[in-house]
């Protein structure tokens, strides 16, 4: 390490010394007036190696503090004091431990679910939009095959024909579903 080279310093800012009637360049930050808190992160100031080490010699952070606010600042939990969410037994599909004898079976069982989760999304993913849509359309799951779906779409058919109805017309447009979904259907690339 060269000994020119001082921790925290921006050569690059650009920045001229802070200081009164310094004409140095301003390479070291140092705290403003406005301190780093909910609103964003505070004012610098800007100094040369010399300002900046007697503005450090000089500077007390729990200036303006109270006792208290000093005592908790220096608190070994400081900052960790915000509540948490609280977390409810038995929620979601995390197994309980005490149903296991070994606890390599718990975790088997958790993975199995996570597996079968994502089973359930990746048989969810084959299908567009617009094609689960026209699956929901027809009653049918995303773990519908060609077969299941030629299956399902005569008995729709059957069901909601006006000839199978005795003439009556108020099917029509569920009929009418029916068969644009099918079509649809048909030729989804996820039955090839």
């Amino acid at each position: 390490m060269r000994p020119e080279k001082f921790h925290g310093r921006y050569e690059n800012e650009g920045k001229a010394c802070d200081a009164p009637d310094c004409q140095e360049a301003g390479e070291f930050r140092a705290p403003g007036t406005r301190r780093a808190g909910f609103d964003g992160p505070g004012e610098w100031r800007w100094f040369c190696l010399q300002h900046v080490r007697e503005f450090n010699a000089g500077y007390d952070w729990f200036e303006g503090m109270s006792a208290d606010e000093i005592l908790a600042a220096q608190s070994p939990i400081a900052g960790w004091e915000r509540e948490t969410r609280a977390f409810k037994p038995g929620a979601g599909t995390v197994p309980r431990w005490a149903d296991f004898d070994d606890p390599l079976d718990a975790i088997g069982a958790r993975a199995a679910d996570i597996r079968k989760r994502a089973a359930g999304r990746q048989a969810t993913a084959r299908f567009s939009a617009k094609e689960a849509d026209a699956l929901s359309a027809m009653g049918l799951g995303p773990d519908t095959d060609l077969h299941s779906l030629r299956k399902r779409y005569s008995a729709l058919v059957r069901r909601f024909h006006p000839d199978r109805n005795g003439g009556d017309r108020s099917q029509e447009a569920r009929l009418q579903r029916v068969v644009e979904a099918y079509q649809m259907l048909r030729k989804s690339a996820a039955f090839t």
